[in-house]
């Protein structure tokens, strides 16, 4: 890979790795223990699930995605949304509950959208999200068009039906969608190795006629090369394909979950595999200099600063905002 290409991963992870440090410290205010709602001087409120140690399989997935190709995501979706080129002031003011967020701040972290480019949304819902693409790539290739569908999922969805379902469906109509497994190997505060039988994603896809090929989630360079390749064969009409991305979870479940449940060697072994630490030695032995990847990191560290004053300074949303939005049944205005 080059060093055009690389930097251009990094930069990518470095502002995932950014918006999300920021998010979690505008987060802490008042917080002292997991589950504690957000109070005093926090201004992020609510559930926040970090993929930090995550990047490299958002940034090397959506790297070969086309603005108008459609992702689904799960509740550990800043990664993905970033990397699909979503606004990030917008993001930001989502998250702090402003009226100038993606979802004019009613949404929040699990439920942003941005359909402008193809993002259908984050879903607090494990799995939920793969039903949902089915449907998109099914109506996609209803119309006849060449949009692929990106369905992010974690190792936790693949114990719950949706996953059985979407991959047969997928199957079965032999849609233009790339399941991605981000296996990070925990789902919530348990070890997914200890409620997992069999070999796992991958096995259980292939078992039902999904062809699937696994890597190493956090080198960005092997995760973009096979993103590469099974988005070129769903695109080309194959069918759908899965990547299973074996990552680590550096973080809790939530930003304010202190990971009393797991293994100190556990988590010093996650942070050892940090993909930006991975990228920025590959760069530097491609002849890269140090300060110009540290301009890299200062630059998404600026543009978070940036986003952050955008979400101060954006206005709640009104509260007759409360009845927008909101499915109703009552009437035939709809039609």
């Amino acid at each position: 890979m080059s060093i055009q290409s690389l930097s251009a991963l990094y930069r990518t992870m470095a502002r995932i790795r950014a918006f999300e440090e920021a998010a979690e410290e505008a987060s802490l205010g008042g917080v002292q223990a997991f589950g504690a709602a957000s109070t005093g001087s926090a201004k992020v409120r609510g559930p926040l699930h970090l993929s930090i140690g995550q990047e490299a399989v958002s940034a090397g997935v959506c790297a070969h995605l086309q603005r108008a190709d459609l992702l689904t995501s799960t509740h550990r979706g800043h990664g993905h949304t970033l990397a699909k080129g979503a606004d990030v002031n917008k993001m930001m003011a989502e998250l702090y509950g402003r009226a100038g967020g993606h979802n004019g701040g009613k949404g929040g972290s699990m439920h942003i959208a941005d359909f402008s480019v193809g993002m259908l949304g984050a879903n607090g819902v494990v799995a939920a999200g793969m039903a949902i693409a089915c449907g998109a790539a099914h109506a996609l290739k209803l119309q006849r068009k060449s949009q692929v569908v990106a369905c992010f999922f974690g190792d936790g969805a693949i114990n719950r039906g949706p996953f059985l379902e979407a991959l047969n469906w997928a199957a079965v109509y032999k849609l233009p969608v790339l399941f991605v497994c981000e296996d990070n190997r925990y789902s919530a505060t348990t070890d997914s190795a200890a409620m997992t039988a069999g070999e796992g994603a991958a096995a259980r896809a292939q078992a039902i006629g999904v062809p699937a090929e696994s890597c190493d989630g956090n080198d960005v360079t092997a995760v973009s090369a096979l993103a590469q390749r099974l988005i070129a064969d769903v695109r080309a009409g194959a069918g759908p394909r899965l990547l299973h991305a074996l990552t680590w979870r550096v973080k809790g479940h939530v930003s304010v979950d202190g990971q009393a449940y797991r293994a100190a060697a556990d988590i010093d072994a996650a942070r050892a595999g940090d993909p930006l630490q991975r990228a920025r030695a590959r760069l530097m032995g491609l002849g890269m200099r140090a300060d110009a990847i540290d301009d890299i990191d200062t630059d998404a560290r600026a543009e978070i600063a940036a986003a952050q004053r955008f979400a101060e300074e954006s206005p709640p949303p009104e509260a007759s905002a409360a009845f927008t939005d909101v499915q109703t049944v009552g009437s035939d205005a709809w039609r």
